[in-house]
């Protein structure tokens, strides 16, 4: 899994730190990290997973060996280079000082249990799937199409993605930019001086003050808001880098494909794939979905064997056989 070595005998990748706006230079020796592997490999095996010693292979085995090696290596090199891309037609919104204070005690909070953004993203949607409920009341034709007040959560083990969609009051462009970034809430000033008074950055407790959206950010790199009001003829889409201190807001280049409600995305950091198990998610949900009223689903992704289907070939082979 090694690039070509190039001559100063040093790879050099630029890479985003997880911290507020900055970044570092990594580099590494190759001969070192060859070593290192070597040293996992010693065995013949890394987990599961056999390896075949260079002695076992033949010369075009090898050739070909190295330049799956050499592409893989490419083609991870540019994934982690390739700049980020704010959805198009977007426009971008600095952070309300007060906001991203905030924002960075959460990024760099070492002391609270993760598990909360799931608490915080369900009990937020099932505020915005009363108060659709309570407008139809009166207004039944609010509902339009999607009739259904429902939550749902799925998960993508290649895109490494979470994703919890309702079909609640959702929000307009300009509610994506005042409610989730640059109008200052009593409750971020609240939460901050809590924080203070006690001396800690347990963070826990965010949801008591009405800001538990920004505890996504402890497991996502990068989060997606994509929501559609009733007001609004068109879908807009409010997207955040871990870190940065500003978003980007604008029309959904999907088009609407919500109909009504909003659906948060978010893009998860390497220490928090644990969110993509379904066991790990169905435990979470049932526990912080006990006393939601609207109906909660998981998607879940199974894998499941079947027959090899035979071929035109297998069966004249079979038939030549039985008449042999």
């Amino acid at each position: 899994f090694f690039p070509k070595q190039p001559t100063d005998n040093n790879i050099s990748l630029r890479l985003l730190k997880q911290q507020p706006r900055t970044s570092t230079m990594v580099r590494y020796s190759a001969a070192a990290f060859l070593a290192a592997i070597c040293m996992l490999s010693s065995n013949g095996s890394i987990g599961n997973v056999g390896l075949v010693r260079a002695a076992e292979m033949t010369e075009a085995e090898q050739a070909a060996e190295t330049a799956a090696a050499n592409a893989a290596a490419e083609e991870m090199i540019e994934a982690i280079s390739t700049p980020y891309s704010p959805p198009e037609g977007s426009s971008a919104f600095a952070y309300e000082a007060e906001v991203n204070k905030m924002l960075d005690i959460v990024i760099n909070s070492l002391y609270t249990n993760k598990d909360i953004f799931l608490r915080e993203l369900i009990s937020n949607a099932s505020d915005a799937l009363d108060k659709i409920r309570f407008l139809s009341v009166t207004k039944p034709e609010l509902l339009g199409d999607t009739p259904n007040l429902e939550m749902k959560i799925e998960y993508d083990p290649d895109a490494k993605t979470l994703t919890i969609r309702d079909t609640g009051l959702g929000m307009t462009k300009d509610d994506l930019i005042k409610n989730l970034g640059t109008v200052a809430r009593s409750g971020t000033t609240n939460f901050m001086k809590a924080l203070k008074e006690s001396e800690t950055n347990d963070i826990s407790q965010i949801g008591m003050f009405g800001v538990g959206f920004y505890s996504t950010f402890l497991v996502a790199d990068r989060v997606s808001v994509a929501s559609k009001h009733n007001d609004d003829d068109t879908q807009n889409v409010w997207e955040s880098l871990n870190g940065e201190a500003s978003f980007h807001v604008g029309p959904d280049p999907r088009g609407n494909t919500l109909g009504r409600g909003t659906e948060i995305t978010l893009h998860l950091k390497e220490d928090a794939e644990e969110y993509l198990s379904p066991y790990k998610l169905k435990e979470m949900i049932g526990h912080y979905s006990e006393f939601v009223t609207h109906p909660v689903s998981l998607r879940q992704i199974k894998t499941i064997q079947v027959p090899k289907e035979k071929d035109e070939f297998d069966e004249e082979e079979e038939e030549k056989k039985e008449d042999g």
